[in-house]
């Protein structure tokens, strides 16, 4: 008994499969397919394939776009928005003539024909990915420097995709990525970052002066930056005691010439008098004798 129960629950789950199937089938959503990844680079062509099986005249065809939100790009038998300009279609497939980095995303198409059983849809999905060289990059190279401190160089690119890798040269000479010891014509000590765009002096001397430049590079292609000159300087510990020395000079110069403006009475007397009263508060007033004379008595 309990053989032929299981033998009737297993005929009772494939008709339901069956009955499952059929209904999947007669309204229309086929299984998802693999989706496409298609690579293209800025400003050149590409095709956005729909895998159909064939097209027939009562088959109906949309392209979209996903996203936030989403938007038609073939609908009603017509390109929409920019895509009138610079795509045409292909079958059920989107050539797009001068792809620009805003086109990347994930698109889909739509094709639904009349069946035997009913109205079916296929989908298919592509993901569009745009390569675009980098700008210009943006370098901060210090003007000057002094010998002995920490100094760091700058590069960035925002434009390239994939992300672009940077290199560092020095008067019109490629860095390498790690300095070498006893190189004659930049410091053992620097480092440079081939991702950031950084390049560093641990300790700066004056052998690292020069025209410094970035380039910026990807699989797509590769800008550089115009030379900005770094001058490094020893600190001079004498010029600053001279320095100091000068400023003092000037200093009691100044202090003696407003003594001897005073005394010649170039200044007004309320600018003196509270030098002149301080002067005379320090005087002690002379001390007087009192003398008594006695007179005789008469």
């Amino acid at each position: 008994m309990a053989r032929r129960s299981r033998h009737r629950l297993l005929l009772l789950l494939l008709r339901y499969l069956v009955v499952a199937l059929g209904y999947h089938k007669a309204y229309g959503f086929s299984a998802p397919k693999d989706q496409q990844v298609v690579t293209a680079i800025e400003y050149q062509e590409v095709i956005l394939a729909c895998k159909y099986p064939k097209k027939t005249i009562s088959s109906r065809l949309e392209w979209k776009k996903l996203g936030r939100s989403v938007s038609f790009v073939y609908y009603q038998q017509a390109l929409q928005g920019d895509f009138k300009e610079r795509a045409e279609m292909i079958d059920f497939s989107i050539r797009i003539k001068n792809v620009t980095r805003n086109d990347a995303g994930k698109y889909r198409c739509e094709v639904s024909a009349p069946s035997e059983q009913g109205q079916n849809l296929e989908e298919d999905t592509v993901t569009l990915e745009v390569l675009v060289a980098p700008a210009v990059p943006s370098c901060e190279v210090p003007h000057s420097a002094l010998s002995g401190t920490v100094v760091e160089l700058r590069c960035q690119d925002k434009e390239g995709n994939p992300a672009p890798e940077y290199t560092w040269f020095k008067d019109g000479i490629r860095l390498v990525g790690n300095s070498k010891v006893g190189s004659q014509s930049t410091n053992s000590s620097y480092s440079m970052n081939t991702k950031s765009g950084t390049l560093q002096f641990n300790t700066v001397s004056k052998m690292d002066s020069g025209e410094y430049s970035c380039e910026a590079r990807n699989s797509v292609g590769h800008r550089k930056c115009p030379g900005k000159r770094m001058q490094v300087d020893d600190l001079n510990i004498s010029g600053i005691i001279a320095a100091v020395v000068v400023v003092a000079l000037v200093i009691s110069v100044c202090g003696l010439g407003v003594c001897y403006a005073q005394r010649k009475g170039y200044f007004s007397k309320k600018v003196c008098q509270p030098l002149i009263y301080k002067v005379q508060m320090s005087k002690k007033p002379p001390s007087r004798r009192v003398v008594l004379h006695r007179k005789p008595l008469q």
